[in-house]
C-alpha cells in the first residue's frame, strides 16, 4: 500500500514541526524516518496515522485520500514507545481486543490470535499477564496486536527506544524478518541511526520539520546531501576545510605524501575496533578508527610520534538543510 504525502505542514504555536514536506514510501516496503529530537519524524508519523491533523497538505494511502479519516478508519497499525498494553488482560486478551470490538466471529479471533502468537514467537504465553513478560516480550505483544487487524499499514514509534541495546538488536532483527514475510507497507520512527541502517529499505532523514535526504541506507551512508546529514549518519572530523569519517584517516610510522605529523594521546579498545585519539602539530585534535590488527601492526602507544592522512574527505559548499526537498522512498 502506496503512502504519499504531498506539502504536509504542522505548526504548534510559533514552532513548524513539518514545513511543506512531501514524500511518496513504496508499496510493500520498510522505511525508517530517521532524526535528532525535534526533527518532525514523529509529528509526521502521526499525521500519516489520523492522529494530527496537518495545517496543510494531504495524506493519501493506497490512492484514498485520508487527510482528515479518523485513525480507525485508514487500516493502519500503530506501535508505540510504551507498549500501551490493557493490564487486566492477558497476552490473548490483549491481542484479540481489535478484532473482538469489529465484532469478528469468535473463532476467527482464535485461529487469527494463535497464529500470530505463533508468529511473534509468544506461543505459552497466551495467559500471561504483560506485567510477566520481559520488554522484548511486550513489544512483541504491540505488534502482535497491530497486525491482528490485518493492518494496510503499520507504523511504529520508537518502537525499541525504551529496551536495552541487546534486546534492541534482536527485536530489529526479527522486525525485519517479520516484515520480508508479511510484506506489510512498514514507517518505523527513530533516532538511532544503526537501527535505520540495519532494517530499512530507504531513510527519510529529516532536521528542523524538513526532509534533508531519502536514500538506501548505503547510499545515504556514502553519499551525503549535506552537512548535518554525513554528521548525523556517523562521527567525522573536519579535516584542513573537509568532512572525514575516523575510517577514513589513515597513520603511519613514517612520513607519507600529503600527510601530518602527530602524537598519539589516547588509544580505547572497543572490541574488534579500537579509537585512536591524536594530536596534529599544529595542535587540531582528531580521532581514527582502526582494528585491533592495525593497532598491533603499527604498534601504537599513547605519546608515539605518527603521521596521519586524509584517504577522503567531503566539502559542501552549499548547504540546502533549509529547503524543503520533495522526495520518493
Amino acid at each position: 500500500m502506496t503512502i504519499e504525502i504531498q506539502r504536509v505542514t504542522r505548526s504548534f504555536g510559533g514552532h513548524v514541526a513539518v514545513n511543506d514536506v512531501s514524500l511518496t514510501i513504496g508499496d510493500g516496503s520498510l522505511t525508517a524516518l530517521l532524526g535528532p529530537s525535534g526533527s518532525g519524524k514523529s509529528t509526521l508519523l502521526r499525521i500519516v496515522a489520523g492522529l494530527e491533523v496537518p495545517d496543510g497538505g494531504t495524506v493519501v494511502i493506497g490512492g484514498r485520500e485520508v487527510t482528515r479519516l479518523k485513525p480507525q478508519d485508514r487500516g493502519i497499525g500503530f506501535v508505540f514507545q510504551h507498549y500501551a498494553a490493557f493490564k487486566h488482560m492477558t497476552v490473548y486478551e490483549n491481542i484479540a481486543f481489535g478484532m473482538k470490538i469489529r465484532r469478528r466471529p469468535k473463532k476467527e479471533v482464535r485461529d487469527r490470535v494463535n497464529e500470530l502468537l505463533k508468529l511473534v514467537q509468544l506461543e505459552g504465553f497466551a495467559e500471561r499477564y504483560p506485567s510477566q513478560l520481559s520488554g522484548g516480550q511486550r513489544q512483541r505483544m504491540a505488534l502482535a496486536r497491530s497486525l491482528a487487524i490485518e493492518p494496510e499499514v503499520l507504523l511504529l514509534d520508537e518502537p525499541f527506544g525504551a529496551l536495552d541495546a541487546k534486546v534492541r538488536r534482536e527485536l530489529r532483527t526479527w522486525l525485519r524478518h517479520l516484515h520480508d514475510d508479511m510484506h506489510v507497507t512498514t514507517v518505523i520512527v527513530t533516532h538511532d541511526q544503526e537501527e535505520a541502517m540495519d532494517i530499512a529499505d530507504e531513510v527519510v532523514i529529516m532536521d528542523h520539520g524538513v526532509v534533508q535526504q531519502v536514500g538506501q541506507p548505503r547510499d545515504v551512508y556514502e553519499h551525503p546531501a549535506n552537512e548535518f546529514v554525513m554528521g548525523f549518519l556517523g562521527p567525522v572530523n573536519e579535516v584542513d576545510g573537509g568532512l572525514v569519517r575516523p575510517h577514513d584517516l589513515e597513520i603511519s610510522e613514517s612520513p607519507l605524501d600529503g600527510a601530518a605529523e602527530a602524537h598519539v594521546e589516547r588509544i580505547v579498545h572497543l572490541g574488534f575496533e579500537v579509537r585512536v585519539e591524536i594530536v596534529r602539530a599544529d595542535g587540531w585534535k582528531l580521532w581514527a578508527q582502526l582494528t585491533r590488527d592495525e593497532v598491533e601492526t603499527l604498534g601504537l602507544q599513547p605519546g608515539q610520534l605518527v603521521w596521519v592522512r586524509s584517504r577522503r574527505a567531503r566539502t559542501f559548499e552549499d548547504d540546502p538543510r533549509a529547503d524543503p526537498v520533495p522526495t520518493q522512498a
